[in-house]
C-alpha cells in the first residue's frame, strides 16, 4: 500500500550530508550531475541535454515534494538526489511502504555518501513515518547500486523487466526492507 509522504520542511542531516527539499537555487547544481555521461543510465534516464531540460526535472521534483536534494555541508554543493517513490513492483499491498531511488555526483563515488543518505533516510521513513517496508532496485549490471542496497540492509525479492527512458529493457533486480 502506497504511504503517504511529502518532504515540505523535512531537513535530514548526516555526519556528512543534509537531506533537503530542492530549491531553484539548486539548478546549477542539478544540471552539473545530471549532464555527466553514464550517471543517468545507472537508473534509466538519458543525461540531461540543457540547462533548461533541469530545469523542467527540478521542478518536478519541487512540485511531487517527494524527492530529496543532497547537498555536501563541507561545500554546500547538491551532489545528488533522493526519491521516495511509488513501489514497483509493490510486493506488499496492505503494509505501508515506498520506493528509494537515487543518483550521486559521479566524483562522488566511493565514498560511502550514498550509503550514509539511503541510511539517513530509511531511519526516518521507519522511525518517525512508520513505514511498514522500503523497496530499492538495480538494473543486473550495476554493481554500485547493488553495493548500497546491500550494505542498507536489503533484500532481494525478484527480477523483473524494465522499460528504460534510454530505450532499453534492463533486468530489474528488486530488493526489500521491513522495519523491525
Amino acid at each position: 500500500m502506497l504511504a503517504p509522504f511529502d518532504i515540505t520542511g523535512i531537513r535530514i542531516e548526516t555526519q556528512r550530508l543534509i537531506l533537503r527539499p530542492w530549491t531553484m537555487d539548486d539548478l546549477d547544481d542539478f544540471y552539473a550531475y545530471a549532464s555527466i555521461d553514464g550517471l543517468g543510465q545507472m537508473a534509466g534516464w538519458t543525461p540531461h541535454r540543457s540547462l533548461e531540460e533541469s530545469e523542467f526535472i527540478l521542478n518536478l521534483f519541487m512540485q511531487g515534494k517527494k524527492t530529496f536534494a543532497i547537498e555536501l555541508k563541507e561545500t554546500g554543493q547538491v551532489i545528488g538526489s533522493l526519491g521516495i517513490e511509488e513501489p514497483d513492483p509493490d510486493p506488499e499491498k496492505e503494509k505501508l511502504g515506498r520506493e528509494i531511488g537515487y543518483a550521486l555526483h559521479k566524483d562522488y563515488w566511493g565514498n560511502g555518501l550514498m550509503p550514509e543518505a539511503v541510511r539517513a533516510v530509511i531511519s526516518y521513513c521507519f522511525d518517525t513515518l512508520r513505514f511498514d517496508f522500503l523497496t530499492c532496485s538495480h538494473f543486473d549490471w550495476n554493481g554500485q547500486s547493488k553495493r548500497v542496497i546491500e550494505k542498507c540492509g536489503f533484500r532481494y525479492f525478484s527480477t523483473t523487466r524494465t522499460e528504460t527512458r534510454c530505450d532499453t529493457v534492463e533486468n530489474s533486480m528488486n530488493y526489500i526492507l521491513y522495519r523491525i
